[in-house]
């Protein structure tokens, strides 16, 4: 089921399934979430839980046990609940079942806020461990934002701004979706800036950078400057993705806690890099934002 949300000319759509933003307008119109047109990707605004990216195998040890679980985890494909809602606010929760417990044999507790802001809107995860026993988790967002966002214009017109300068490489992924040993490219020398390019993604992926020095990055028209930035502040990795090879119009930026399993990864979960543990009755909420420019 979808809900509507409104604050002042803003205007927002949030689904149960997935728990997902699927929509979000400006007051002149501006649809800013990927519409998931099945010709490029029918993803929108998934939620990234219990892991992020691939794992090794496609499994992961969990208390001496070996569990199956998907790219990204389940939470993008389940039902989630209404827990509240209001006019500019909207929570979903997601609970362990008999379908997530083989997957991921954890009682929890994950609830999903989108919120809208004065000029943009905002999205919280908080995972609370109801179990009895410690809980591991991974989380991230992958938020589409249609790219080019206006008529006449096309991709290249856009680039990534970080809010600092940056010297970082990009992590790379090998032909399973696991982050290749030792390996990485040079993405970011002494720069503000990454100009989109198609031939890139269509070459690399996903671009993947940890320990930036920035609080946020915008996807901006190099000329107008119109477009949104995102406060990634919480997350210690973020990544960006689009299909270069078939030109797709939208690019994910996806602050991530956690990502695919290392080459060399233990197959562990309490190893998996960026991994949070959760003690019994404990919660933890991470958020960002996102702003229009």
């Amino acid at each position: 089921m979808k809900y509507e949300m409104k604050l002042g000319s803003l205007r927002a759509e949030a689904d149960t399934h997935g728990g997902e933003l699927v929509s979000f307008c400006d007051g002149g119109g501006t649809e800013y979430i990927w519409n998931g047109d099945p010709a490029y990707w029918t993803g929108r605004n998934p939620v990234l839980f219990p892991v992020v990216g691939n794992l090794k195998n496609g499994r992961v040890v969990i208390n001496g046990k070996e569990y199956e679980m998907a790219r990204h985890g389940f939470a993008r494909g389940s039902e989630f609940e209404l827990d509240d809602r209001g006019e500019d606010y909207v929570v979903f929760r997601l609970t362990e079942n008999e379908e997530t417990l083989v997957k991921y044999p954890f009682p929890f507790c994950l609830k999903v806020e989108h919120r809208l802001l004065e000029n943009g809107f905002s999205t919280a995860f908080t995972v609370e461990n109801t179990g009895k026993e410690p809980l591991v988790f991974c989380i991230g967002a992958h938020t589409a934002f249609r790219c080019p966002l206006r008529e006449g214009e096309v991709f290249e017109d856009y680039e990534l701004v970080f809010d600092e300068k940056e010297t970082a490489s990009t992590l790379l992924l090998n032909g399973q979706g696991l982050v290749a040993d030792g390996a990485s490219e040079p993405m970011l020398s002494d720069t503000d800036r990454l100009p989109l390019d198609y031939d890139v993604f269509a070459r690399l992926d996903t671009i993947i950078f940890r320990g930036l020095e920035s609080a946020g990055v915008s996807l901006r028209h190099k000329e107008s400057g119109h477009g949104v930035r995102m406060d990634i502040s919480r997350f210690p990795m973020v990544a960006f993705w689009t299909k270069g090879k078939e030109r797709a119009p939208y690019v994910c930026l996806e602050p991530w806690q956690g990502c695919a399993a290392y080459e060399h990864e233990s197959g562990i979960f309490e190893d998996k890099p960026h991994a949070l543990t959760l003690e019994p009755g404990a919660s933890k909420t991470l958020s960002y934002a996102v702003t229009i420019l």
